[in-house]
């Protein structure tokens, strides 16, 4: 019988230099889905290889099974603290819990906190026109409801 422990064993002996396991989801029927990132990037024949590899250790369990691995979406939510270390630097949108949207540059992550970075405009006493200045603010892990990078097409 296959279990998302067994997958995740599996899928950690074949993981490429660099990446990482982002998710294992067993299905009944034994559908499963690997997701997996790196700190550079993952392309197509990445994943091939890691689902052939994958393959011969599967078997060996059971011949009823369909396997799909797959990249960690570019603009997805991000699921593991090293996906946060990877972006660092980089834009994120953040999605608080209170429903607040904060678009900022991804300066620090600990497991417990993310540093972001951005500017607001603030106003100033006895000017009408409003001020843009920088903010560095820390949040909560458990404040978040979700964090993607941010991609801007402009």
């Amino acid at each position: 019988m296959l279990n998302e422990d067994i997958i995740r064993e599996i899928a950690g002996r074949h993981l490429g230099e660099g990446m990482f396991l982002v998710g294992v989801k067993v299905m009944p029927g034994n559908e499963i889905e690997v997701t997996v990132d790196s700190d550079t990037s993952v392309g197509i024949d990445d994943c091939a290889a890691l689902s052939r590899a994958m393959n011969s250790d599967i078997e060996a369990i059971t011949d009823d099974y369909a396997l799909m691995v797959a990249s960690a979406g570019v603009g997805q939510p991000l699921k593991v603290f090293r996906q946060y270390t990877k972006l660092i630097g980089k834009p994120v949108e953040v999605v608080l819990k209170n429903g607040t949207k904060v678009l900022a540059l991804l300066k620090d992550a600990t497991p417990e906190t993310v540093t972001l970075t951005y500017e607001e405009k603030v106003a100033v006493e006895g000017k009408k026109k409003k001020e843009t200045r920088e903010v560095v603010k820390e949040y909560r892990m458990e404040e978040m409801k979700s964090t993607a990078e941010h991609l801007d097409y402009k």
